[in-house]
């Protein structure tokens, strides 16, 4: 890490800082914590024609049945994919107030030729699909479930739900809700929309407005909740898609709560501990 670091920052005081940091994160203490009291395992399901890959981190001493939680990861393709790291940085600590995690890679991550990724298009079966297998996951109440996503996972998040009659409660970090305005903020993001989205350039007014939740706000279920957690010097997704789509919450009446990270980035790093107590609170709330 301190190699990887150093290509990134050009002082010592800015080098000490991430590698505090990062011990901070993944300190000994916390590892042996988890390792204790979670039970974490890959698995692959079928959906389609697709075997895909996911992801499932349970209490070990449940003693009633928890409420599930599925995780929508951010990225595209390879980039972005759900490592160890991601789990003990965020995930773990969310299942260690007891939650069952249960997420999904999507459809062609860590294939040799990733090919399968349509950004918003058929993955989203890869996130449905995941109700059968919570159906057999023993201590998982299948009447609490709830679901959030972070960047990318935040657009999956809110397409799942429009397919779905069960989930209670959701939330977003980082999430973009106009992919047309996300043009205008970051109009580099269009590479990725051309390599992943089928149609794209044919109909792409069409293919962004599918998968942007503020262009059908009105057709949300007034019955689940929205959590929306955003960084203010997000430069990947900018702050305003979780502004502007709070204003349409309000507006349509569907009941939600926005939390900003003032000078906090993409990831939430400042303030990593706080956004999962938040998460934690709602969904402790709503399931």
């Amino acid at each position: 890490m301190k190699v990887k670091y150093e290509r990134r920052v050009k002082s010592e005081e800015a080098l000490e800082r991430l590698l505090t940091h990062f011990k901070l994160m993944y300190s000994r203490e916390k590892y042996e914590t988890f390792k204790e009291n979670l039970d974490c395992r890959k698995f692959e399901y079928k959906v389609d024609t697709h075997y895909v890959k996911g992801f499932v981190i349970k209490p070990k001493m449940a003693m009633k049945k928890l409420p599930v939680l599925i995780y929508n990861r951010g990225g595209n393709g390879n980039y972005g994919g759900v490592t160890f790291g991601t789990m003990m940085g965020h995930l773990f600590a969310i299942a260690n107030e007891g939650f069952i995690v249960i997420g999904s890679q999507y459809r062609g991550t860590y294939l040799m030729f990733d090919t399968l990724d349509e950004f918003g298009g058929s993955d989203v079966y890869d996130v449905t699909s995941l109700l059968d297998f919570v159906a057999t996951i023993e201590d998982a109440d299948f009447n609490r479930i709830g679901m959030f996503g972070a960047s990318r996972g935040g657009m999956q998040t809110h397409l799942a739900v429009k397919q779905l009659k069960n989930i209670k409660a959701i939330a977003t970090i980082a999430g973009s809700t106009d992919l047309s305005k996300g043009l205008v903020y970051r109009p580099a993001m269009e590479n990725v929309y051309i390599k992943r989205i089928p149609g794209y350039e044919r109909n792409k007014q069409q293919e962004l407005d599918k998968r942007s939740v503020l262009k059908w706000v009105d057709k949300l279920s007034p019955d689940i909740p929205i959590l929306l957690l955003h960084g203010t010097d997000d430069k990947r997704v900018s702050v305003k898609h979780s502004e502007d789509f709070a204003k349409a919450l309000t507006k349509h009446q569907i009941p939600h709560k926005l939390v900003l990270y003032p000078n906090d980035d993409h990831r939430l790093s400042k303030n990593r501990d706080k956004a999962n107590q938040e998460i934690v609170n709602w969904f402790n709330k709503y399931l």
